[in-house]
């Protein structure tokens, strides 16, 4: 392996070396740090390469490096980890690296980080639901495998620990199952925080933890989500299993990806992200899904904070066109103390239909949240007359409506940050709900339904 010693520049991340021949974009590097008699040899990915000259960008930073004592030695392929059962139950840094005190991760063979796209015609479409454990998710925009849905959230508010929740209650019944979760850009007491509420799945066997903190190398962010989905696919089409990816936080990913981009000195986008953060995120999303005739499936659920609460911003705006739905918290459900704090109305899952129903989950789930968003977007309508005209001007209907959304926001959406319900008990809260109304406003309830399960008020029967 050729040994290349002209490094001429070093740029935030960034290493040049001149003199290079036959190397490649994406290829691995390895450059070795001498000083005196020891030697530390650091990774690297070649980000550029024009004529002579390589780009190298450090994937644990650039600080201590001299140029006159570092040599740069090119793989010849790009970044390959090993991939294998061994995985499960181990914590790692954002390089895949253990951190949990254990061996070294052995793998039955080697797959490239930058993964390979679906086929198209090879895609099973998502079906069967990703049950979360959390009625805010399940009832209303409920997950299916192979579906990529992504929660929107604000600074300040629990999306980390909505993640955490998720991760760790996630199931799909009998069948086998795995989490993947990719922490970037975690302050060290949320790092404590995740591994402590994933410490039981994880002695399981039944997680991989790969955890970015903020002081680490912003390159390394950039690695994490793409390491995380490859050991995912390797669990899901080689394994069988169902993998739940699920990857927070988004946004501290795309900081990264910007930064990188400014010390290349590319020409910036909006808000000075790169022109290519569109295909970069897709290049992420895309990867989850199901195959057709492998009994495996890769879920993926992103995390993202929107900067001041801007929903057109860069990252979540281009990762609602990727996207099958969003999951939104808002602080208005933080401040009335709900937890998980989801807004029911802006929040959507595309595929539900696909996962709920007869069948999937329970014959009247479908129906039922149909009817319990429509119910809301009434209630708030009457909230907003009650506060124009106040609530004793209200008719009886629109009073039942209010009394709807308290129940609906006390006995479904709010929740136990440790607490995991079953299907069956998230629905017979939102039954508890439907019941506060009369029976004639439930329209959307097949008669049948209504039978079976509605015992209200008497009014409008």
């Amino acid at each position: 392996m050729l040994e290349y010693t002209d490094v001429s520049e070093l740029r935030g991340p960034l290493l040049v070396v001149r003199g290079t021949s036959g190397v490649g974009w994406d290829e691995a590097a390895r450059v070795v740090l001498r000083s005196g008699e020891a030697e530390e040899i650091r990774n690297g990915l070649v980000l550029e390469v024009d004529r002579d000259i390589a780009v190298v960008e450090m994937l644990e930073g650039t600080e201590g490096i001299r140029p006159g004592d570092a040599c740069v030695r090119f793989a010849g392929e790009t970044l390959h980890i090993p991939v294998g059962p061994g995985w499960l139950g181990r914590v790692c840094n954002g390089r895949g690296e253990p951190v949990d005190g254990g061996p070294p991760i052995f793998g039955v063979r080697r797959a490239p980080v930058s993964g390979f796209p679906l086929n198209p015609t090879h895609r099973e479409p998502p079906a069967e639901p990703v049950i979360t454990g959390v009625s805010a998710i399940d009832a209303l925009t409920t997950v299916v495998r192979g579906q990529k849905l992504p929660v929107f959230s604000i600074a300040g508010l629990p999306h980390l620990e909505l993640a955490t929740q998720v991760a760790a209650q996630a199931s799909v019944g009998d069948e086998p199952f795995s989490v993947v979760f990719a922490g970037m850009g975690l302050t060290h007491l949320d790092t404590s925080a995740v591994r402590d509420a994933l410490e039981m799945r994880s002695a399981a066997g039944e997680l991989v933890l790969l955890l970015n903190t903020a002081d680490d190398p912003v390159v390394e962010r950039i690695l994490t989500p793409r390491i995380a989905l490859t050991v995912a696919e390797y669990l899901a089409f080689d394994m069988g299993r169902h993998v739940l990816v699920v990857m927070a936080d988004m946004t501290a990913y795309a900081e990264a990806l910007r930064e990188v981009s400014a010390a290349r000195g590319e020409i910036p986008g909006r808000r000075a992200y790169p022109g290519y953060l569109f295909s970069d995120l897709a290049s992420l999303y895309e990867r989850c899904g199901r195959i057709r005739e492998v009994p495996g499936s890769v879920t993926v659920v992103p995390v993202l904070t929107m900067p001041a609460g801007d929903i057109t911003h860069p990252v979540p705006d281009l990762t609602g066109y990727i996207t099958e739905g969003q999951i939104v918290l808002s602080a208005t459900m933080q401040d009335a103390g709900i937890y998980p704090p989801v807004e029911p109305l802006s929040s959507l899952s595309r595929l539900m239909r696909k996962g709920a129903g007869p069948g999937r989950t329970r014959e009247d789930h479908f129906d039922v949240a149909a009817q319990t968003l429509a119910a809301l977007a009434r209630a708030r309508q009457a909230r907003e007359l009650a506060e124009l005209m106040g609530e004793d001007a209200l008719s009886a209907t629109d009073r039942s409506y209010l009394s709807f959304e308290h129940a609906v926001e006390q006995r479904l959406l709010n929740q136990r940050r440790d607490e995991a319900r079953t299907l069956d008990e998230t629905l017979d809260r939102a039954w508890e709900a439907l019941r506060v109304l009369p029976r004639r406003e439930l329209t959307m309830l097949p008669t049948s339904v209504l039978e079976a399960r509605y015992v209200g008020p008497s009014a409008g029967r």
